[in-house]
Order: structure tokens, then sequence, then C-alpha cells
């Protein structure tokens, strides 16, 4: 991006941010090595080594050292604890590879590897909440001009007074209209017209400006930056994207021309990896522990009515690629072509094993093999069959942009109370929201809630039949 019109914000902390985690990792060797009296040989040295540089990678994959202002802290705490946890894996590989983990103290490299993350934590929120504090009394703070008032204005507006601790403060709102057409909201100053602001910056007045102007006044917004060009300030163009449902947009370059990527999918190069690594740990995890219980299942099925214990339905992908989607069954019949009746309440296609199995959602855990065989993923948005998908792509807007990411067994819809049967059009429409809600905001954290939250609440529904 080094080239084109836009370039990345580098956080200005994030060297001393480096700089702690380093020292912060190889003082933990050395107090776990004072605990347990041990000299710090070249070995030590070593694995301390090993371990900050895998850390710094780690870190720099998850954007932990990015600008945190309106991040949560439980969300920096995760990618803490998860940057180190891979770390320990790295060096203890390292030690079987070359084995040599007998020339280390169990105790020492156990007592480290407790101590690194606790000690990264508390660093974190320390810092944290050591510039909330100081922003909150006016220090370290970015006074704030807006170019425009309009819907986005106040959008931005809302943003900003959600998130006091960016340390933006607003000083003025500046526009060309009367100000008698403008919807100012109460508390806000009208700094007057656009000229205004400019001669506000030349004199230091603002620190920062956001141009919020629609993306139709591109003349007007050309004028005003290269009248902004003149000056020191800070300047960010917010373009009316709102008004669209962008699906992870990304900036992209075609030569030296930048592009933005509108309906886009965050599964990009590492993420894949990562999202992969989420899906296998996890899948194998929960079926050593279903093991038992699906066999039982089975059983029942077999016993009690006529046809296959699996269930295999045609189902889009990634993509908008055909799956075949493992269930248990749990109805008299198989459906899988262009016509697919939704199950209703006191349906008598449901058998009886069926109705208990799909009332706890017991029928999807075959889905876990999918996942294993990279069809599936753990979260994300439900597949639905292929004769559904063709008719409500068809009546709900964006309905295709689920398909950017894998389906997934449970996913954010769910745990928010849309699953089961779909009678109206509403209900799809909510579904499709909170999936594309989904894939536009992505990140481990946000399946590890998920996770947590289908555990809670997601197993079952009161339209679920």
């Amino acid at each position: 991006m080094s080239s084109g019109f836009v370039r990345n914000n580098i956080n200005q902390f994030a060297v001393v941010y480096r700089l702690a985690d380093f020292l912060l990792i190889q003082l933990s060797l050395m107090l776990a090595a004072s605990i347990h009296p041990t000299a710090l040989s070249v070995h030590y040295q070593l694995i301390g080594l090993i371990g900050c540089t895998a850390y710094l990678l780690c870190a720099e994959l998850f954007w932990l050292y990015r600008s945190w202002r309106a991040g949560t802290t439980k969300e920096i705490l995760f990618y803490t604890v998860f940057s180190w946890a891979i770390s320990a894996v790295i060096v203890l590989g390292f030690l079987f590879m070359t084995k040599t983990s007998s020339d280390y103290s169990r105790t020492i490299l156990t007592t480290w590897m407790l101590l690194s993350p606790v000690a990264l934590c508390l660093w974190r929120i320390g810092m944290r909440y050591f510039l909330f504090h100081v922003r909150r009394r006016g220090y370290n703070t970015r006074s704030v001009g807006i170019i425009g008032m309009n819907d986005t204005a106040l959008e931005l507006i809302k943003e900003l007074a959600r998130n006091p601790e960016t340390g933006f403060r607003i000083a003025a709102i500046y526009d060309d209209r009367d100000e008698s057409r403008l919807p100012v909201p109460a508390g806000m100053t009208l700094g007057g017209k656009i000229d205004q602001a400019i001669k506000a910056v030349n004199e230091g007045k603002l620190d920062q400006i956001f141009i919020t102007l629609p993306m139709t006044a591109n003349k007007r917004v050309e004028q005003v930056l290269h009248q902004l060009g003149d000056t020191n300030a800070e300047v960010h163009f917010v373009p009316n994207f709102f008004v669209y449902n962008l699906v992870h947009s990304r900036l992209c370059n075609v030569g030296q021309m930048q592009t933005i990527s509108v309906f886009d999918t965050p599964m990009r190069g590492a993420t894949i990896a990562v999202k992969r690594l989420e899906d296998i740990f996890l899948s194998l995890a929960i079926l050593s522990v279903i093991a038992l219980p699906m066999l039982i299942i089975a059983l029942a099925i077999k016993l009690t009515s006529k046809g296959p214990v699996i269930f295999k339905q045609n189902r889009y992908g990634v993509d908008g690629k055909k799956i075949r989607v493992w269930k248990f069954r749990s109805m008299t019949v198989t459906e899988n072509g262009d016509q697919v009746t939704q199950a209703t309440q006191n349906d008598s296609r449901v058998t009886k094993v069926g109705a208990f199995i799909r009332k706890t959602s017991l029928d999807e855990l075959p889905q876990f093999f999918n996942v294993l065989q990279g069809k599936m993923s753990v979260v994300g948005p439900r597949p639905h069959a292929v004769a559904h998908n063709e008719m409500y792509r068809k009546t709900v807007k964006y309905y295709m942009l689920r398909h950017r990411i894998k389906p997934g067994i449970t996913g954010w819809a769910q745990v928010n109370g849309w699953r089961g049967e779909t009678d109206t059009l509403e209900k799809m429409q909510m579904r499709v929201k909170y999936d594309l809600d989904y894939i536009r905001n992505w990140s481990l954290w946000f399946d590890f809630k998920i996770v947590l939250f289908t555990f809670a609440k997601g197993f079952v529904g009161k339209n679920v039949y």
C-alpha cells in the first residue's frame, strides 16, 4: 500500500510493546530459574530466544501490535494468551525434535510458561488503563473537526461517543449549507463553513479532520483534500459506505491503482491456516467426547425406524460450491431434490428419536466429520438445503454473501435465537443479517465467544421441530 493514495496507520507504541514483551518473557524465564535455583546456561538462553521470537511473530500474525484504542480488553487478552500458547507449543516442539528435553528442568519450563502469559497480560492491562486514564483527564487526546453534517457524520459521532478512550474530542462540525438544514445533534458545535475548517487547521486548532461528504460530491471532496494537503493535519475520508451491505471490505491494488473490495472474505493468507487449525483441534476434541453418545444415537435410529442412520444432503459450501452435509436421519423421508419441505411443529415425517435429536441439535453431530474433511467449519453460517438457497437468494438481499466463508455447525445467528424453522421471510432476513455480521467481524475471539454461547444456550430453540 505504500505506493498508493491510502496508507496503513502504524501504531506509534508498537515498538514499546514489542520491546516490553521481549523483556517480560526473558524476565519470566529468569524468575522461574531463581524460584527453582538453576544457572541460566546457554540452553535456557536459546529456548528463551526461541520463545520470544515465536511470540513476536504470532503477535504480528494476530495484529496484536496494532492500535487498540477501540478494541476490547477481553480480545486483547485472548490474543495475548493465544499467541503465547502457540509459542509454548513451538518451544516444546523444538525440544522434542532436537531430543534435548532432558537438558532442561521441567519445573522451570512449566513455571516459565505459566508466568509469561500472566506478565504479558498484566502489562497490557496496566498500559491500557493508564492510557484510558490520561485520555479521560484530557491528555493524549486529539482535537477533531468533521467536514460534512449528514448521516455518515452522525454515525461517526456516535462511534466516538461510545469509545471515549480513543482520545478523539470533537471540536466542531463544518458544512457549507445553512444551519437550519443540518441535523446538528445536541451538544455539538457548528464551526461554520468548510473554509473555516481549513482556517482552524492552519491555526493549529484541529489535529485531525474527518471528511464525511457524500461520494457524489467528488468535486468538492477533491477541492477540500487539495486545501488540506497544504496543512499538517491528519485527514481521514469517511465514505458513506454504510448505506451498502459491505462484507469484510478491504483495500486492493491493481498495479498502482487502489480499489476497494466490497464483498470479500476474511479468510486470506494466514487466517485460512489459523481457521483450519481451530476446526481440526475443536472437531477432534469434541468427537473424542461424543463418540459414545453418537454410537447410542445411531443404534436408536436403526432399531426404531427404517432407512439409513446417516442422511447426506446437498448444500452450498464456501463460494457457493455444493457439498454433502451429514446428519443423523430424523425423518421417515430423505428429501434431497429441487423441493425440500422444512420441518414444522408436530410434523408427521419426524420419527420419535428424530424429534428428540432435532430439538437438542444432536442430529448435527456427524457434521464434525464434515469439519475434518474440510467442507465445513465448527463456527460459521448454517448451510441450507440447495432448494431453500435457490428460493431465498431471490427474496433476501445479499443472501448468497453467506457463502464467502465455510458453513458452520453453529453460528452467530443460532446463538442469538435465529435457528430452526424459517416460516416467514423476516426470520430468514434476521438469520442472514447475523450471518453477514459474523463474516464482517470475524476473528478467533468471535469464534471463541460463539462456541461458549453455544454450550450455554445454543443447543435448543423454540422454533426447532
